[in-house]
């Protein structure tokens, strides 16, 4: 009997956010080099250098890719992944991640590890899988899209970042902050399944990750493993009771809040109302994966038809999900 022939390894087209400074690229650039000599694994490596080469270096990567039957591989944050992630979504290629941000809620789902060689090695050793979309007006996020609050929060905690650093315990800090001076409230009517909803909230925040909805104690968690989105809606309170809410969320029981409401949705329209009924004739403030986008209103929220092929080490994890 002849030997089954093993399918050729894809190459690997790495993408290095060149933001993270010029000693963690030269890091990162070893590591890769270090581990795809040792495997002997076809690979080549993009650094995009600014914000605005940022379009030019992931379309450039994505057409070596589709030349050599390859795959791109995002290192960076979750924003990083996400816009690499998009490219390949939408080119049909295969895709990977090294994860390198604050938080990762990305490849922490998806058990890759935060620490770069064995991030490599699970490359490696990965397949393709196929996971799960989000998308707003057609602008794709893996971990999650909000309005309101959220997005202003996203904001400070990058200017907190750039004067104090990049940690977990900043990000918190600026967290604090927000809740001090943000009192603006958004009235708006959801339209699902035929049915129209009006209230009011601070935030509306949409998940695509099991991981992030798992730590704040929200049971739509579950949903993104069923094949759709989990929205989380905070009613207008003060300051004090704000804080307390965040409270609950590091205490993973978000979802005992009176003034919270959840639930799960495959297919979900944003309509602004009252005084911000002017966004429709403008752009709304986005927040999708930890950047910032700019839409038009009504905001169409909905899982992506096709899903990304990541590849990944596969486990049997209970965080093995979107």
């Amino acid at each position: 009997m002849q030997p089954l022939s093993r399918k050729p390894e894809p190459a690997l087209f790495f993408i290095v956010n060149g933001g993270s400074g010029r000693r963690n690229v030269n890091a990162a650039r070893q590591a890769i080099e270090s581990a795809m000599s040792s495997a002997g694994r076809k690979h080549r490596i993009f650094v995009i250098e600014n914000v605005s080469s940022m379009e030019t270096t992931v379309q450039e990567a994505i057409r070596a890719a589709q030349d050599e039957h390859g795959a791109v591989v995002a290192v960076g944050g979750d924003g990083t992944i996400n816009f690499v992630a998009a490219a390949a979504l939408a080119s049909r290629c295969l895709f990977g991640a090294v994860p390198q941000g604050t938080f990762n809620y990305f490849g922490r789902t998806h058990g890759i590890p935060e620490e770069i060689t064995g991030a490599l090695d699970d490359l490696l050793h990965g397949e393709p899988v196929p996971v799960q979309v989000g998308s707003v007006n057609d602008h794709i996020f893996l971990v999650n899209a909000s309005v309101g609050l959220y997005p202003e929060l996203l904001e400070d905690r990058e200017k907190f970042k750039q004067q104090y650093g990049r940690s977990r315990l900043v990000a918190l800090w600026s967290a604090v902050m927000t809740a001090f001076r943000h009192h603006r409230y958004l009235d708006m009517a959801l339209e699902q399944n035929g049915t129209q909803t009006q209230f009011r909230t601070m935030t509306l925040f949409i998940g695509n990750n099991r991981l992030q909805l798992e730590q704040v104690g929200m049971p739509q968690a579950e949903s993104t493993k069923q094949g759709q989105l989990a929205a989380i809606a905070v009613k207008p309170v003060g300051t004090m009771a704000m804080l307390w809410l965040a409270a609950r969320g590091a205490l993973g029981r978000l979802s005992d809040a009176e003034n919270v409401k959840g639930f799960s949705f495959r297919s979900l329209t944003v309509v602004p109302l009252g005084v911000w009924r002017n966004a429709r004739k403008r752009r709304i403030k986005v927040a999708t994966d930890g950047e910032i986008i700019w839409l038009h209103a009504p905001l169409k929220f909905r899982v992506a038809p096709e899903p990304l092929l990541l590849i990944k080490r596969r486990r049997e994890s209970r965080l093995d999900a979107p």
